[in-house]
């Protein structure tokens, strides 16, 4: 392996969503340090079916030389090139050198098929046990289970919810279970498109035809899972949590905590409290822990944007909303307390509210959303 390597901690990140999200910022700097080479590897593959893969990687590419200062450079292997054995080379040895290893958006099913071709799943498990930091999000991160869910195919076509065979990537971990990312999505409005678009009805005809004792694990938009080899442990990192479903039944894993991960291969899941699937934070709550100032204040900032902006229980005006956020953000900059500032700005853009500060006061309007899904 290489040298550089060796002493590195062998880590898998897991992102719900907001892989590009000015707020993961601080999750990747954090996951990156010690790697001298500042150099990674991202796989176009997800998005290679798609007429803009040049601006799209050029995205990504630009969002980890300006957040962090590392250089990503493209591993391809898409419909248009997946024939040549050169190729096919070039892109396994790329993997094979690389320090970090990032994919994210774009479509499940159709990268799946591909990095099948290339036995991806192999692959991928020799270089975590190696050391290579391996971070997958959105549409990549659902390939990464014993089953992948076909999501465009159930959402959008109509296709019965039946499972696709996954990588298989987390049996490294001694885990059975399949990834279910954007578990928090409320871009329905007015129907459900919880567990990244399926809704509670299809995600339960899903878990159905799950092998006895085989897992779903769920995670939140703009939150990370990181599992370690080392020492094998789990620990949910960002705005919102991950939750370990075993037949319907759901425990919720905690920000901030490292878990050992033996708690999800053998502890009943029953002997855990369960969040009910349709609890929807207070915004009278949320509002509480922006004014204090407190750790949460990022999230809670963010579950009120969601609300404003898409709608659900506890909805509104989101105009009034960002007024006062703003007016919040104006008093906090005064106090000097820079930080706190920083999180109401953040969560702002991150739920597509670009804030820009000018002389006469901070002005805002709508953006465009920041990840493609």
């Amino acid at each position: 392996m290489p040298l550089a390597l060796r002493d590195m901690e062998r880590r898998l990140v897991i992102l719900g969503s907001g892989e590009l999200a000015p707020p993961m910022v601080k999750t990747y700097r954090h996951l990156f340090e010690g790697r001298d080479s500042r150099r990674g590897t991202y796989l176009d593959t997800p998005f290679g079916f798609q007429e803009n893969v040049p601006q799209l990687s050029e995205k990504i590419e630009q969002y980890f030389a300006t957040s962090l200062q590392w250089e990503f450079r493209r591993a391809s292997w898409t419909q248009h090139n997946h024939t040549s054995a050169r190729a096919r080379a070039a892109f396994v040895n790329t993997l094979r050198e690389a320090s970090v290893i990032f994919a994210g958006p774009g479509s499940p099913t159709y990268a799946l098929r591909l990095f099948q071709e290339v036995g991806l799943g192999d692959l991928l498990r020799e270089r975590l046990v190696e050391g290579a930091l391996v971070c997958f999000s959105s549409a990549a991160a659902l390939t990464l289970g014993r089953h992948t869910a076909p999501i465009y195919e159930i959402y959008k076509v109509g296709e019965p919810p039946t499972w696709r065979a996954g990588l298989d990537v987390l049996s490294l971990f001694g885990l059975s279970c399949s990834v279910i990312p954007h578990f928090d999505n409320a871009e329905g409005g007015n129907h459900d498109t919880r567990f990244c678009y399926l809704g509670a009805s299809r995600l339960q005809q899903l878990e159905e035809q799950l092998p006895s004792g085989e897992a779903v694990l769920g995670i939140d938009e703009h939150t990370a899972v990181v599992l370690s080899l080392d020492d094998d442990t789990v620990r949910v990192e960002g705005r919102g949590f991950a939750y370990w479903r075993v037949a319907g039944e759901m425990r919720r894993l905690e920000r901030d905590v490292a878990l050992p991960l033996d708690e999800l291969r053998s502890t009943p899941i029953g002997s855990h409290s369960q969040p009910a699937m349709n609890d929807i934070p207070e915004v009278s709550d949320d509002f509480d822990v922006i004014m204090s100032g407190g750790p949460g204040a990022a999230s809670a900032l963010e579950r009120i944007m969601r609300q404003a902006e898409r709608g659900g229980v506890g909805r509104i005006d989101p105009q009034g909303l960002v007024e006062a956020l703003l007016d919040v953000r104006r008093h906090a900059r005064q106090q000097g307390l820079y930080e706190l500032s920083d999180q109401i700005r953040n969560a702002l853009t991150a739920n597509g509210i670009e804030v820009s500060d000018t002389p006469q006061g901070a002005t805002w309007r709508l953006s465009e959303e920041d990840s493609v899904r």
